[in-house]
């Protein structure tokens, strides 16, 4: 039937995956095709029924779950899929959470508490390409993402030593924006190539960048050599 939504329900919690996976059955063109009960889980089912030609048309994610959370599974699904269409399901409202999961790529984000009407609403939705927010959740991300952009202005303009780097990452840093490789470093200050590789891995994740040219230019802009 071609007009069946097929669903993938990713929950870690037994009682609850059952309770969703009665309610989405007993709704007319709606058929759940899978469940998961983390997101390692998620991930290796959704391929699973991809390369069986089942691929489901929405999934719902939660957002707590072992292994990998619910953001890192939404995240990696839409990087290997990118018409992925998730919808965020939890009991968290919380802005860190609403704001991560929409730049993951989720589409919907839904409490747990919501009745079973707008939660199959959400699903017609999302499955025909329209991004579901509830609207108190929604202004929450507004929120959250006026706060981040101010913040991430701020911490561009505040020197090294006020993202927290030690005065050993500095020096890392300092050698990097010279172009040294890991082994030059090492040798530099004395230190094992494994010791300076988990010191440039801290210093691209306080400094929340994505690899060692964009901080070797962060150094260079800021002057630290």
């Amino acid at each position: 039937m071609t007009d069946t939504i097929r669903i993938l329900l990713c929950e870690d919690q037994t009682l609850m995956r059952q309770g969703l996976r009665t309610i989405l059955e007993l709704e007319p063109g709606f058929q759940v095709v899978g469940e998961a009960a983390n997101g390692q889980e998620a991930l290796k089912r959704y391929s699973e029924l991809q390369s069986q030609n089942n691929r489901p048309d929405v999934v719902l994610m939660d957002v707590q779950m072992p292994y990998m959370s619910g953001v890192q599974a939404t995240a990696a699904l839409t990087r290997s899929d990118p018409l992925a269409r998730i919808i965020i399901l939890t009991t968290f409202d919380y802005e860190d959470y609403v704001f991560d999961a929409i730049k993951a790529g989720a589409m919907g984000y839904l409490l747990k508490d919501v009745p079973a009407t707008e939660l199959t609403a959400t699903i017609r939705l999302v499955h025909a390409g329209e991004p579901s927010i509830q609207p108190r959740i929604a202004n929450k991300l507004l929120i959250e993402f006026g706060r981040k952009s101010s913040s991430s202005t701020a911490r561009q303009a505040r020197s090294v030593q006020e993202e927290e780097l030690s005065p050993r990452e500095i020096e890392i840093l300092k050698l990097l924006a010279e172009g040294a490789s890991n082994r030059k470093i090492a040798e530099k200050l004395a230190l094992a190539e494994g010791t300076v590789k988990n010191h440039v891995s801290n210093i691209l994740s306080k400094l929340h960048l994505e690899n060692r040219t964009q901080a070797a230019h962060m150094a260079r802009e800021r002057k630290l050599f």
